[in-house]
């Protein structure tokens, strides 16, 4: 009688979020006039106000200009554009429109700065659709609790919010954007630390934020790594909780720590001992729930000796991670030697081009020097997301049939940072991340 209770409870929840998912439709047309219940016309760009539910962010309505005529949304300054939803998957469809004199390149972001669109080129006269995932999530979990999000930081992200944010860049003259909640799709669950989250301001970045831009529609990714964490505070602040709360059968949970689960003490710290209880409690919880868990193992540190060797600076949690893959025949990606190869081929010097080290004055109230060996740069973090991507290869996860624009890659032979382009975004901070 209960497994039958549980059964129909569950049917029921799979029926509700379906009926939710075809509910949830906003089509925002620029320089239109006709309103219905899911098409809302744009004829001036405006803040975004709570009770109206969209707008623009960041005052950077006034660098946008809405063309009636030509019923479109044109600009060639960044731009930040968000509309109030709550959590879930959805599918966003932009609607570029070709210029008469000029083609133009464009790049979209969203919410914390996670890479969706990478410089597209739109040609002369040329109208199509872009089309991709967006996760959002709130830390309210189904039992009642939350999620214990880190204060001030975590409070003030856009990951976080009731909004669905867009930051477009470079130049781009948009005809509509249409958000719609999707039900249908796998989602990949990211835990992780600092390597590993969306970090919001400029110019850290990890692999995380990137790694939706080589995914189709077909895929949700939602990463829910923050910095600072270990497997052990992922838990206490109910993270996992909250994941396997709104994970489904199919879906996957890509596991990485390390860095911080190193600095632990106690009498069942260690890499053998309470790092890899926990990884087996991750890979057995997220089984119970249908879905697919795959271990990483940390991503390397920058820190070489004074004969330009590369230094192991993480124990022996690579190899705790990769036993427990092995022992629970969970699928492996070894990040830790991916990395370390990319560092090696890049030499001494020229790695620092992948972390965090800028001189002086480099971004707005930067007055000192930036010297991080832990935490990556956009260049870096775009690096490490193709790493990852060869590891989905490698295993033949279903989810590599929704790669897109990735032929492979060999970190020792990575791309040219002096032609990788990545416009900076409007925030920024000198504020190190938590974790080293």
């Amino acid at each position: 009688m209960k497994r039958l209770i549980l059964t129909i409870t569950f049917f029921i929840q799979i029926c509700c979020h379906v009926l939710f998912a075809e509910q949830i439709v906003r089509e925002f047309r620029f320089g239109g006039t006709k309103k219905n219940q899911t098409v809302i016309p744009l004829r001036e760009a405006q803040a975004y106000k709570d009770k109206q539910g969209y707008g623009f962010e960041f005052s950077t309505e006034q660098d946008v200009r809405i063309d009636s005529k030509n019923k479109s949304l044109f600009s060639e300054k960044p731009f930040y554009f968000s509309v109030r939803v709550p959590e879930g998957n959805y599918k966003i469809t932009i609607t570029y429109q070709g210029l008469n004199d000029k083609p133009y390149r464009s790049t979209v972001r969203s919410e914390s700065r996670r890479l969706q669109i990478e410089n597209q080129e739109v040609l002369l006269n040329k109208s199509f659709d872009r089309t991709f995932i967006v996760h959002i999530k709130d830390p309210k979990i189904a039992s009642g609790e939350t999620v214990a999000l880190k204060k001030p930081r975590e409070l003030q992200k856009l990951d976080w919010d009731n909004k669905l944010t867009l930051e477009f860049q470079q130049t781009n003259c948009i005809s509509t954007i249409r958000i719609e909640s999707v039900s249908n799709v796998p989602t990949v669950f990211l835990a992780g630390n600092s390597t590993v989250v969306n970090q919001e301001d400029e110019p850290w970045a990890s692999w995380g934020q990137m790694i939706p831009r080589f995914f189709d529609a077909g895929v949700a990714i939602a990463n829910h790594a923050e910095s600072g964490l270990a497997l052990s505070s992922f838990l206490s602040s109910k993270r996992l909780e909250k994941i396997l709360s709104v994970a489904k059968p199919g879906d996957y949970l890509f596991i990485e720590f390390g860095h911080n689960d190193q600095k632990e003490k106690g009498e069942n710290a260690g890499a053998y001992k309470g790092y890899s209880d926990r990884l087996r409690y991750f890979v057995r919880e997220f089984r119970a729930k249908g879905g697919l868990p795959v271990i990483l193992t940390s991503t390397a540190r920058r820190a070489f000796d004074e004969q330009g060797k590369l230094l192991q600076t993480l124990g022996d949690f690579p190899d705790a991670a990769r036993k427990v893959a092995a022992e629970l025949q969970v699928p492996l990606i070894d990040l830790n030697q991916k990395t370390s190869l990319f560092y090696e081929a890049l030499g001494v010097e020229q790695s620092k081009r992948a972390f965090v080290h800028y001189p002086a004055h480099t971004f707005p109230n930067q007055k000192n020097d930036l010297a991080d060996n832990t935490h990556f740069n956009p260049y870096g973090a775009y690096e490490i997301a193709k790493m990852v991507l060869t590891g989905i290869k490698e295993n033949n996860l279903k989810i590599a049939d929704h790669i897109v624009d990735f032929q492979g890659f060999d970190p020792q032979q990575p791309d040219d940072f002096k032609t990788w382009y990545w416009p900076p975004s409007l925030i920024n901070s000198v504020i190190k991340p938590d974790g080293n």
